[in-house]
């Protein structure tokens, strides 16, 4: 599952850089095509103009002045653009002819060579042509056809420089687009095993999750399906006589009850769908309330229970679920505090927080059991949890509870200390 989601992950950033790589060397691609096509046709634009004049242009070479002298424009020409203060050295001819398309005469340009009989075939050719400015292809040039003062002329400039400019660029396009998917590639690589592991953490802790609750729900489910054959392979016995068949039924059924609806907490919490109804909490009164009720399970285990409540705290949240809170973290307390034990309750104020602290001295935690405590069915102690009923649900339970109230919890333990559960909540 998770590597089909990595796959995923990397192939839609490869689409999407893809996208945007193709996008910009097209612009580029486009973009140098467009310069290398103006350039022959600022060729055919001098070729014209060295036609009209019937002479090759004079460079002369001067000192720089300090304002330089104004350069004669070329006229327009079709196509609406001039040739400016610009010189190219792109191969070019021009040509005069008469109304048949006869060569007149003929000007090349510098480093061009031509006879009048191949300029005579070239102008036949475009003058066959409906447009008065096109390509020749199979002769690697460009024409421009252009008439002034009852005179044709025609220019011909070499326009293989297009196709070597837009080859280059293409090539370059590719190798830095190869090189840059290459070098993303690595990188959606990282970032995908970087990203995805805070959710293939929760994809194993939910496949852990449903496998323990499965396990969990076996047990109780064999008890209750066992006690109802014996049962029923006594159909002549009477309710009576069958009551301590019945009775682990029952008891069983009402364990797996209990369970139920623990997953079904934590289910809602993961959904963000707890019931809370938020009011003003009298906390202190509360978990002095909490203590009472308490007292005749630590008489039982042989616990004694101590206080150091703070009294006037106030506290918004829902007064049910902070009820559970605190019977939670004081079952806990009692259940491993051992015979002869204490627990230690403190609820104080700190910096405008509530804080709740249940303290007990049983046997100190292991440390590399203390970061696995709140998670779900985890048990420190297997053996004792089940000979004591627990699923190992409760401190998840009270995670939740804690977090749905903008607060932490929290759990420190040591040899010769006892084990602290520490809740801060948000602001008061």
């Amino acid at each position: 599952m998770m590597d089909k989601l990595r796959r995923k992950f990397i192939a839609t950033n490869m689409v999407l850089v893809s996208i945007v790589l193709f996008a910009v060397f097209a612009v580029q691609t486009f973009s140098t095509y467009q310069r290398a096509s103006d350039q022959v046709y600022r060729a055919n634009l001098q070729a014209l103009e060295w036609a009209k004049r019937a002479e090759l242009p004079n460079f002369e070479f001067v000192p720089k002045r300090e304002e330089p002298p104004t350069e004669a424009r070329l006229p327009e020409v079709p196509g609406g653009k001039k040739s400016g203060k610009y010189f190219n050295f792109i191969p070019a001819f021009a040509v005069e002819v008469d109304e048949n398309g006869q060569v007149l005469w003929l000007q090349a340009g510098p480093g061009s060579t031509i006879t009048t009989e191949n300029a005579q075939a070239l102008v036949d050719q475009a003058m066959a042509r409906p447009t008065q400015r096109g390509d020749l292809p199979s002769q690697s040039l460009t024409y421009l056809h252009h008439q002034e003062d009852g005179k044709h002329f025609l220019a011909f400039a070499d326009n293989s420089s297009v196709r070597q400019a837009v080859g280059s660029q293409l090539l370059i396009s590719f190798l830095i687009s190869a090189a840059a998917l290459l070098a993303f590639y690595l990188i959606s690589r990282f970032l995908a095993k970087v990203s995805l592991r805070p959710a293939e953490r929760a994809w194993e802790q939910q496949r852990q999750f449903v496998a323990d609750a499965s396990h969990e729900l076996k047990t109780p489910l064999s008890v209750i399906l066992a006690n109802a054959d014996i049962v029923a392979s006594h159909p002549e016995e009477t309710v009576l006589s069958q009551g301590k068949w019945l009775g682990y039924i029952r008891e069983e059924a009402q364990r797996m009850r209990s369970l139920v609806e623990d997953l079904l907490f934590l289910a809602k919490s993961d959904a963000q769908k707890l019931p809370f109804s938020l009011q003003q909490v009298r906390l202190s009164d509360l978990v002095t309330a909490s203590l009472l009720s308490f007292e005749p399970v630590a008489f039982e285990a042989e616990v004694s229970l101590s206080e150091n409540i703070a009294p006037g705290i106030v506290l918004k949240g829902d007064e049910a679920q902070l009820w559970r809170l605190v019977v939670i973290l004081l079952d806990n307390a009692v259940k491993y505090a051992g015979q002869n034990g204490s627990v230690t309750v403190t609820l104080s104020e700190t910096q405008g927080k509530a804080q709740l602290a249940v303290h007990n001295t049983g046997p100190a935690i292991p440390a590399e059991h203390l970061p696995h405590l709140f998670e779900r069915f985890y048990r420190s102690d297997a053996a004792r949890d089940r000979e004591s009923g627990g699923y190992g649900l409760g401190l998840a339970i009270a995670q939740s509870i804690a977090e749905g109230h903008s607060g932490k919890i929290s759990a420190t333990s040591a040899p010769q200390l006892g084990t602290t559960f520490t809740v801060l909540f948000g602001k008061m």
